[in-house]
């Protein structure tokens, strides 16, 4: 069977990718597709790509970010309506499917900007309501599709032995899924203050959510979820009969799978618990603000502070120097893997995710122990170095581990190392790819992965506002 992965290989051009997001050399004439052929336009956003765009002195830089910041908008939201109210359906890019984590994660650069332009302020209405519908379709899922009554066509989930239902594209249980929906919400509501989209359909998805993390802490059964995918790869599977592996009920939330949708070897995923923690404190100010749900509001906050105890009483690990970091996996029984993968959340996004201070120094070992050879995904080649994950393979460095690493830096060095490997890291396309060969950048993943596109947009815009003379410079 072909799964996803034998898709997107390295170096693969894929067929469904437009033919702007193609080029063999930069000639650093705009890769956006026309106008009229565009998916979604905002008035605010074309302002900012000017107003950023003039404080970016490296021409290759800048070029980068004007084709990569509007990418979600110009190529993967369909807009509609669903009993009376807006409906936006964000698809990753090359695979026509809305997944929770990125259709979050894909808005978030425009967050700022939504007071500025109603039609904006629409999209993340529209998105909300999409997402509430999706989790009450299945807590478990992590992609759907766009028709609810739809039966998936992706290649790789055909004949997953799992509770399969109508409207789902893949049913991959990941802590972070349900996070990212939180998380857009209280972004949306801390920016507009507008209540609009929190009717009693994203309450009770909001309540599905804290459910399905209280199932999963598995305190007095293993829950409902099971899943099985026949295929040669084991990361793309779940072990003991599809409930995947054993865990000492302490508190933290048994997890399937990691943000890269590969399985986890110990089923307590810190990164993604931490996440909860902070995204279930978020979804309880917006019960009590926008629907005034202490009921709501206290189940969330309560579990938060539970599984907040349990990380700090079981999810760290000392590496074999001494040093205590945050483990990446554990299994309640003293059992522990340190490790990084690029996808987001991982360790070195705990403070981009607002989880921790960048300057918090547990945090800093963990982060700095993950870009070194104590983490087996990071690599160093001709090329550039950064984070990987067994995803894609070794050797093959994702753009994402570079912006999560600008984002935490606390020196212009870095930030500025990190632009540079981000600018001559693009195989010559103009954007951001899901992976690059080590060695050889024109070797890539992914030429249409829109959530890293929006990434590094939203790094260029962040760094515009907070280090514009960094972006002043040439490189």
């Amino acid at each position: 069977m072909i799964d996803r992965r034998t898709v997107l290989g390295a170096g693969v051009a894929i067929a469904a990718t437009p033919a702007f997001a193609r080029a063999a050399t930069p000639t650093l004439a705009s890769k956006r597709p026309a106008l009229a052929t565009r998916r979604f336009t905002s008035k605010a956003v074309e302002r900012e790509i000017a107003r950023v765009s003039a404080k970016i002195a490296d021409p290759k830089l800048r070029w980068m970010f004007a084709n990569c910041y509007p990418n979600t908008l110009d190529t993967t939201v369909k807009m509609g309506t669903v009993d009376g109210k807006p409906d936006s359906f964000v698809i990753t890019g090359d695979i026509d499917a809305l997944w929770l984590r990125d259709s979050a994660a894909q808005v978030k650069p425009y967050l700022h900007l939504v007071k500025q332009d109603p039609k904006l302020r629409t999209l993340f209405q529209g998105l909300i309501h999409r997402q509430a519908r999706c989790i009450l379709i299945d807590p478990y899922a992590n992609a759907f599709l766009e028709d609810p009554n739809g039966k998936t066509e992706l290649s790789w989930a055909l004949t997953d032995q799992t509770e399969m239902k109508p409207g789902v594209a893949e049913r991959k249980w990941e802590i972070d899924s349900l996070c990212y929906a939180m998380r857009l919400a209280h972004g949306y509501w801390q920016a507009t203050r507008d209540a609009t989209p929190f009717d009693a359909q994203w309450a009770e998805a909001a309540r599905a959510s804290v459910r399905t993390f209280r199932e999963q802490q598995r305190k007095t059964n293993r829950g409902p979820y099971r899943f099985q995918r026949v295929s040669n790869r084991t990361t793309e599977t779940l072990m003991l009969d599809g409930w995947g592996p054993p865990s000492k009920s302490v508190g933290l939330i048994h997890c399937g799978f990691r943000p890269s949708d590969d399985a986890c070897v110990y089923p307590f995923l810190i990164p993604a618990n931490w996440f909860a923690v902070t995204a279930l404190r978020e979804l309880a100010v917006v019960a009590n603000e926008a629907r005034r749900d202490t009921a709501l509001a206290q189940e969330a906050v309560a579990l938060a502070a539970e599984v907040e105890a349990a990380l700090h009483a079981y999810g760290k690990m000392r590496l074999r120097d001494g040093r205590e970091v945050w483990a990446f996996e554990v299994d309640g029984y003293g059992n522990a893997i340190f490790m990084d993968d690029a996808n987001v959340p991982s360790l070195s996004s705990l403070a981009y995710l607002g989880c921790m201070p960048a300057s918090d120094p547990l945090f800093r070992r963990t982060a700095d122990a993950a870009w070194s050879d104590a983490n087996p995904y990071w690599s160093r080649g001709r090329a550039a170095e950064g984070i990987g994950g067994p995803h894609v393979g070794l050797g093959q460095i994702w753009p994402m581990s570079l912006i999560q690493r600008a984002f935490v830096a606390q020196d212009d060095a870095t930030i500025r190392s990190c632009l540079k490997m981000l600018r001559d890291t693009d195989g010559g396309s103009g954007f951001i790819h899901e992976a690059f060969d080590q060695d050889d950048p024109t070797k890539f993943t992914r030429d249409w992965f829109a959530w890293a596109n929006g990434l590094f947009g939203e790094l260029l815009v962040t760094l515009a506002d907070r280090r514009p003379k960094l972006l002043a410079e040439t490189f």
